[in-house]
């Protein structure tokens, strides 16, 4: 290969010889191929790189260039290798392509191959061009995309995407992973912050915008807040979200914050789950301590009293013991009346509680004001019921009738002389609730004073003979058994409202 025909000039070598020189420095193979005919290709110049490159002398390369190439590239890629070279060729458009070799001593390198191509007026096309070793590069590249490979992986395994918050122009970058979880396509995504802003749960985010200003004004080490976003097909989900500056030029400027996202849905309702356990728990707890308590208290008292008979009766005259037998006889009635509410109250704890029934709520308060008939004449009750006609309520019907019955015998008990008794019975719907309201014109209740024992045991607040502090004790059980709770509000000689929330979820 001749570049300038020029002698030598005051002894000095000649150009080619320069040239030639220089080329062989370059680490490269330089190489110049024609394409004539019939895909027949003559490879006219190569470096002396080749040696170290292909490991294979000038003189091979140039005179077998086929045979060493075909010896030389892996055959899943000698097809497309010559594909691509003869491509560029028709096309006139410039030869690249990466390959792998395997050469007698280095083993497995990768290749590539850059050529320009040139027309000639004879209709042969020339390549100038060069074959590089770009094993370092490529080993590089793979353990880059191994690296991205296993980062991807391990956040699409722990539900985690990646977002990345540019400051200068408001705007936030999603990873493919960061739209799942809010169920849109999964692909990158750049979005203004108000845009996603907009997606947070309405109650999170003043938090999460005071999480975000707390960290820009360095009072936490980084940002850091769980909160809810939208999903387009799921409604919310939980999602904790980490990041942190990512420092400018100079160290101190903060164009931007980066970090992860996280579907933590499954945990936080898990934890949701195991505080309502938790309250279940300590609300079984206060029943139990509250439980030995009555049981320790009363019994005790039963049974003290009972000794002391006892012992008086064993020295007694015969005179006295009759007298003794009737306080005995009183002490073993009270005995079985308190280990009767005792098993009333161990019947509503443990008793299977989706045994329920969707139960007409007006029928079964008439029911109740039936039973009662008497008692209503008798102390001139007026009754208002204001309960549509086909409201049900998923209940169990015992327990129904029993609430009913306790809430009505304890407003006509407690009506006031002073007036003509009132009760109102009103159906309402409040939240997605059923609620009850059971309103009187009676003697009231000073919540400030016995708010806290309203509904212990053996509680009572007016000096009634028939009250025995069982009743109030007994209907919250049975509500709350039931899922449900009940809300008091009253005032001294006005009246009582008590409100039932049902709880239609099985």
């Amino acid at each position: 290969m001749k570049f300038f025909d020029m002698p030598d000039v005051d002894g000095a070598e000649s150009l080619n010889d320069f040239y030639k020189r220089l080329l062989d420095q370059v680490p490269d193979v330089i190489f110049k191929l024609i394409w004539k005919e019939k895909n027949r290709y003559v490879l006219t110049f190569c470096s002396e790189s080749v040696k170290h490159i292909y490991e294979v002398s000038v003189a091979e390369m140039r005179t077998k260039p086929a045979e060493v190439l075909n010896a030389r590239v892996l055959p899943q890629y000698r097809r497309p290798f010559y594909a691509e070279l003869n491509r560029a060729r028709r096309l006139i458009i410039p030869w690249m392509y990466e390959y792998e070799v395997l050469l007698p001593n280095k083993g497995k390198r990768w290749m590539k191959v850059h050529a320009n191509p040139e027309l000639q007026t004879d209709g042969s096309v020339v390549f100038y061009g060069r074959m590089s070793d770009i094993t370092p590069q490529k080993e590089q590249q793979l353990l880059l995309k191994h690296s991205e490979e296993r980062i991807k992986y391990a956040l699409e395994a722990a539900s985690e995407g990646i977002w990345d918050y540019d400051i200068v122009n408001n705007t936030i970058f999603f990873s493919a992973q960061s739209m799942k979880i809010i169920g849109k396509e999964e692909k990158d995504t750049v979005w203004p912050l108000e845009e996603w802003k907009k997606r947070i749960y309405k109650e999170d985010l003043r938090g999460h915008n005071k999480a975000t200003d707390d960290y820009f004004k360095n009072k936490t080490p980084r940002f850091e807040y769980i909160y809810r976003v939208k999903n387009e097909t799921t409604g919310f989900r939980w999602v904790m979200s980490r990041g942190s500056f990512v420092d400018g030029v100079n160290g101190k400027d903060k164009t931007r914050a980066i970090g992860t996202i996280k579907d933590i849905t499954e945990l936080k309702e898990k934890e949701i789950e195991l505080a309502r356990t938790i309250t279940i728990i300590g609300e079984q707890n206060n029943r139990l301590s509250n439980f030995a308590h009555i049981v320790s208290h009363n019994l005790r008292s039963h049974a003290g009293n009972l000794k002391m008979l006892l012992d008086l009766f064993k020295t007694a005259e015969e005179n006295e013991r009759e007298e003794m037998l009737g306080h005995l006889e009183g002490i073993s009635d009270g005995l079985s009346i308190t280990i009767g509410h005792l098993k009333e109250l161990v019947a509503i704890q443990t008793e299977v509680k989706n045994v329920k029934e969707d139960l007409n709520l007006r029928r079964y308060l008439k029911n109740i004001l039936t039973i009662l008939h008497n008692e209503i004449i008798k102390h001139g009750v007026t009754i208002e019921i204001n309960i549509p006609l086909d409201v049900t309520v998923n209940y169990n019907p015992a327990y129904l009738e029993s609430v009913l019955l306790n809430f009505t015998t304890n407003a006509i008990k407690y009506s006031s002389s002073e007036r003509e008794p009132v009760i109102n019975y009103d159906f309402a719907i409040e939240k997605g609730k059923k609620v009850l309201y059971i309103s009187d014109n009676g003697l009231g209740i000073d919540l400030k004073k016995h708010k806290n024992a309203l509904f212990g045991m053996y509680k009572t607040f007016h000096k009634n003979k028939n009250s025995r502090g069982i009743g109030l004790f007994i209907t919250k059980n049975q509500v709350e058994a039931m899922g449900g709770k009940i809300e008091v509000a009253s005032e001294i000689n006005k009246g009582t409202v008590f409100k039932l929330y049902f709880n239609e979820e099985s």
